[in-house]
């Protein structure tokens, strides 16, 4: 099933609370369940102002419902064509 790189632009989500980034993770948690078990969220990486997700969907237009459902920013939403490390270069 394809990966997804979504960028979230978020002003100051670097300096979010604990507390809000919670709210955030249970609310993206709540619209998952609700669009079934093809799409998961993998990780985020939270940097100053935006957040980037990696989620594993059947397509795009199913990381845009979610994005849609659950009132998050989905500013760029790319699909993996493949991953490199450190190990690619053995």
């Amino acid at each position: 099933m394809p990966k997804y790189v979504i960028e979230r632009e978020l002003a100051g989500a670097g300096q979010l609370p604990a507390e809000t980034l919670q709210a955030i993770s249970q609310k993206s948690c709540s619209v998952l369940s609700g669009l079934g078990p093809q799409i998961q969220w993998v990780q985020s990486f939270v940097t100053d102002d935006k957040i980037y997700c990696i989620y594993i969907a059947p397509n795009k237009e199913m990381v845009l419902e979610h994005a849609k459902q659950g009132g998050f920013p989905a500013n760029s939403v790319a699909e993996v064509r493949t991953m490199i490390d450190p190990t690619t270069a053995e």
